[in-house]
């Protein structure tokens, strides 16, 4: 990593994801041909597309020793190797973009010895950017520093808000883990519950991990999502202080493209949270690459 120039690059990235942010807020979304990859809720419209051969096209022409994966292209059976590699969802909250609701990101991320390195999520509708090289600290538009305000304790979760997904796989053992655990966290004590102060499901991984980088959500527990959903907002997670686990109980150090994940807001007190929050899970997730 010595031999690499992260402001360079992390600049270049920012330059692309501005670029390609107007293809996204000109476009009139609709699935038209492309449609859905698997169901009616897992979507793919002409812009992801689009977008994602316009960024491509750009860090390759610039990089071109770099490793690329990115959600339109990717094929089962492909892997992230320890070279430089950029990782890309052109438009992470397809579903929200289809129905023109903001909660939309560029996720641009460079996994360096599988390892997110340097991570750009950029929201063109409301001109949000966040990013961060590793060991250099996280930004909200490149001038804020992550977190927003300094992070209060974390003490037991029914004082946190949490950010759940269901994602497209709505059948299953591990829609029954997500369906049967969120009920747990939204239960009172004396139901067994964790009572939290709420659960959001905004329809955005990436934007979920700033949001807890910044510090306005206190944990994001998800299953199902990629590396690209995830290895920018890792490094911007990471850079302000916060944690990733696993999240299956017990694993502290998952990977990259474990496809299971839990994010905790910096702070005193984030191991007692992770471990109450395991002492919820119903089951455990079987989703893996």
């Amino acid at each position: 990593m010595a031999d690499l120039n992260l402001h360079e690059i992390h600049d270049f990235m920012i330059e692309v994801a501005r670029k390609a942010a107007d293809r996204i807020t000109s476009a009139t979304p609709t699935t038209g041909a492309a449609g859905s990859k698997k169901n009616s809720v897992d979507l793919v419209t002409e812009t992801d597309q689009a977008v994602e051969k316009l960024i491509s096209t750009s860090l390759r022409r610039k990089y071109p020793h770099f490793e690329f994966m990115g959600e339109e292209t990717y094929k089962p059976g492909d892997k992230i190797g320890p070279a430089p590699t950029f990782i890309l969802d052109p438009i992470d909250g397809t579903t929200n973009f289809v129905h023109r609701h903001p909660y939309v990101a560029i996720s641009l991320g460079l996994s360096v010895n599988l390892i997110p390195t340097v991570g750009i999520v950029y929201n063109p509708f409301t001109s949000t950017l966040y990013s961060a090289i590793a060991g250099q600290g996280a930004f909200l538009n490149q001038t804020d520093r992550l977190p927003l305000t300094p992070p209060t304790p974390l003490t037991t979760l029914n004082t946190c808000l949490v950010a759940v997904e269901w994602g497209s796989d709505r059948s299953g053992p591990d829609f029954t883990v997500k369906s049967r655990t969120f009920s747990k966290l939204a239960a009172t004590k004396e139901d067994g519950g964790a009572m939290v102060h709420g659960l959001r499901s905004f329809g955005s991984a990436a934007l979920n991990l700033c949001a807890v980088a910044s510090g306005n959500i206190d944990v994001y527990w998800e299953a199902g999502c990629w590396a690209w959903d995830v290895c920018a907002g890792w490094v911007i997670l990471k850079e302000a202080g916060g944690m990733m686990v696993d999240a299956n109980p017990g694993n502290w150090e998952p990977r990259m493209d474990e496809r299971r994940y839990m994010a905790v807001r910096g702070g005193e007190g984030q191991k007692g949270i992770v471990e109450e929050f395991w002492g919820l899970v119903e089951g455990r997730f079987e989703v893996s690459i």
